[in-house]
C-alpha cells in the first residue's frame, strides 16, 4: 500500500492495559499533541476499540493491534482486514513479541492488508530479522528487542546498530520507514534515539504507567520535536 507518515512520528501501543473509555481518553490526548507538535502518532487500541476512536479522533494514525491473513468467510476468532478497515483503522500491526507470526504468515497478511488498503507496521527482533522482513515490503518495519519491552531504560550499547540496521532496510527498499521502539520510558530517551538518527520511536509502559501519562506522552512528543528539528535545521 503506498502510505505516507510524515519523520518524526512516534507510536503509541496501549495492548490490553487500556480499553474504552480510558483508552479513548489517551487517543484524544494524542490527538492533541500530534497536532500541537506536528509529530503524526500511530495508536494501536484494542480491536473492539477502533471504531470510536477513529470516530473521534481527527490527526491521530489508527492502526490495529493484529490481523489474520484469511479471506472473507470461516475463521471463528480471527481478525479480518475488511473489518479491520471498515472499522476505521488505516493500518495493522503485525509480528509483536506477543503475537509472533512466521515469515509466510507474515507474508499473507502483508498482502491481504495491500489488497484492502491496510498499512502495515511490522516487529524485527533482530538485524536479520528486519532485512528478511525487508523483502516483504511493508510500510514500516519496527526494531524492537524484545528485552526491552518494559524494561524502562534503553542503554547506548543498544543503540549502536541504529544507522546500520536503518542503511540494511533502505538498501533493500528505501521506502520503508523505521521505528526504533523498546525501553522508551523518557522525554530523554526519545531525544537521545532522534539524536542518534532515529526518525521514530514509540512506547507503551513508558506512558501508560507513568504517574501522569498525558504529561509523559507530551514530555516525549515535545523531545521529539526538538530533536528532530536540531538535528534537521
Amino acid at each position: 500500500m503506498n502510505y505516507e507518515i510524515t519523520a518524526p512520528f512516534f507510536e503509541i501501543g496501549p495492548k490490553a492495559y487500556l480499553y474504552g473509555e480510558k483508552a479513548l481518553q489517551l487517543a484524544k490526548e494524542a490527538d492533541r499533541i500530534s497536532h500541537q507538535y506536528g509529530v503524526p502518532i500511530i495508536f494501536t487500541p484494542q480491536t473492539v476499540d477502533i471504531q470510536r476512536i477513529a470516530a473521534e479522533t481527527e490527526h491521530i494514525h489508527v492502526f490495529a493491534q493484529h490481523m489474520d491473513s484469511l479471506e472473507i468467510g470461516r475463521g471463528v476468532g480471527s481478525v479480518l482486514a475488511e473489518a479491520i478497515k471498515e472499522a476505521g483503522a488505516i493500518g495493522i500491526l503485525l509480528n509483536h513479541a506477543e503475537k509472533r507470526l512466521t515469515l509466510a504468515e507474515m507474508n499473507k497478511a502483508i498482502q491481504r492488508a495491500d489488497s484492502v488498503g491496510l498499512a502495515t507496521l511490522v516487529c524485527a527482533d533482530t538485524t536479520e530479522e528486519a532485512m528478511a522482513i525487508a523483502q516483504l515490503e511493508p510500510n514500516i518495519i519496527l526494531a524492537e528487542p524484545p528485552e526491552l519491552i518494559g524494561v524502562g531504560h534503553q542503554g547506548m550499547q543498544n543503540r549502536s546498530y541504529l544507522v546500520e540496521l536503518n542503511k540494511g532496510i533502505h538498501v533493500i527498499n528505501p521506502r520503508i520507514r523505521v521505528l526504533h521502539g523498546a525501553g522508551i520510558s523518557s522525554g530523554k530517551d526519545v531525544y537521545d534515539l532522534v539524536t542518534l538518527g532515529a526518525e521514530a520511536t514509540g512506547s507503551t509502559s513508558g506512558i501508560i504507567k507513568a504517574d501522569d501519562p498525558f504529561a509523559m506522552l507530551e514530555e516525549m512528543i515535545k523531545a521529539m520535536r526538538e530533536a528532530w528539528d536540531k538535528a534537521h535545521s
